[in-house]
């Protein structure tokens, strides 16, 4: 890659007013909205995506932010104590999605992290102002809250998740420009974009910068993945975007929802991917993995794992990289053990770890 990897919500936008509005009531809504399935021609696409993206756009939202933070300034040490300096205000925009009928709304970390003002707006124009509920900067997820009642709101997909070739409907907020709905396919599961917990869905459905937090449907009208980054050389979409799955969505939100935080296992090593060149030295040739290429000493791998051990597997698990080993360990509760199969100068090796609590991060 020539060019770094570009968060998609870099619009800057005004920051929506915030008027009070008279409380308007809505009786409870009875579920998720379930639009009625699209059959695809065969050997073509739909006819039309507009059924879906009528039904399921009233549960998409805009997210306006507002970030105050005091600005460098080379007259600051000559400030009297007590004295601020100037500030700098920063104003973002990103997309977001209700998830319940009483305001929960999931959207990325990097759209809310550090607002100091949260403004949600509605697909029917009401301006509300949000709390953070809870963010996870591994994977780039957070949840903020609306106090309203009786909203429309989506489900995410559990049962089928979409395979590469399926249909996806991007709606979102490219560039403060409010709801916008784009159509493309899945271009590849499981991308691995550098040490994260993600193995993403890659979509070429339009992605821009505001479209950060919104989400993907599939042709029945269930949010297959939560847009996140895009890879461009220019900043715009080139047709290279990159979605959370729905299933790793759903269970992280969930926990900020009931605890505000995501509590991860733990083990202490750092891992790559077995490339070629390092199965030969390593004697693994012709398999897949990730090689352990540092031990914290005060781990719970230290002592029970070597450099050089190449995972393989993890609870029995076929292992084809770095990222599968670091979802896998992330996924185990704290305190729960922990399977590895290695190969240790070309030997099979059977390792068991109790996890402990991730440090915090940052």
């Amino acid at each position: 890659m020539s060019k770094p990897l570009i968060t998609a919500c870099a619009a800057v936008a005004l920051l929506a007013a915030c008027s009070p509005r008279p409380a308007e009531k809505a009786p409870p809504a009875p579920g998720p909205i379930q639009p009625p399935p699209i059959a695809a021609p065969a050997g073509g696409a739909p006819d039309s995506f507009a059924p879906i993206v009528k039904q399921v756009s009233p549960a998409v939202v805009s997210i306006d932010t507002l970030s105050v933070a005091q600005a460098e300034s080379p007259f600051g040490d000559l400030l009297p104590p007590g004295v601020a300096g100037p500030t700098a205000v920063r104003r973002g925009a990103g997309s977001g999605f209700l998830i319940s009928p009483d305001g929960y709304v999931v959207t990325n970390n990097h759209v809310v992290e550090g607002a100091s003002d949260v403004v949600v707006t509605l697909a029917d124009g009401r301006q509300l102002r949000a709390k953070v509920v809870g963010r996870d900067p591994p994977t780039d997820l957070a949840v903020v809250k609306v106090e309203a009642t009786g909203l429309p709101y989506v489900a995410f997909a559990r049962d089928a998740l979409p395979e590469v070739g399926d249909w996806v409907v991007a709606v979102g907020n490219p560039f403060g420009l409010g709801g916008t709905a784009t159509a493309g396919i899945v271009s590849a599961r499981g991308r691995q974009i550098g040490d994260t917990y993600v193995g993403y869905l890659q979509v070429d459905a339009p992605i821009n910068s505001g479209n950060s937090g919104g989400p993907s449907f599939d042709l029945k009208g269930r949010v297959v993945g939560v847009n996140s980054a895009i890879f461009s050389p220019s900043g715009g979409s080139v047709g290279i975007g990159f979605a959370i799955p729905s299933d790793l969505a759903e269970r992280i939100t969930q926990q900020l929802i009931r605890e505000g935080r995501v509590t991860r296992g733990y083990v202490g090593i750092g891992v790559g991917d077995l490339t070629p060149a390092l199965a030969v030295r390593l004697g693994a040739q012709g398999r897949r993995g990730a090689v352990v290429g540092e031990i914290d000493p005060s781990g719970p791998a230290a002592g029970r794992l070597r450099l050089g051990d190449v995972v393989v597997a993890v609870n029995g698990t076929a292992v084809d990289g770095a990222g599968a080993v670091l979802r896998a360990v992330g996924e185990t509760p704290p305190g729960r053990d922990i399977a590895l199969q290695v190969l240790r100068g070309g030997r099979p090796e059977a390792v068991t770890i109790r996890t402990a609590r991730r440090p915090d991060e940052g």
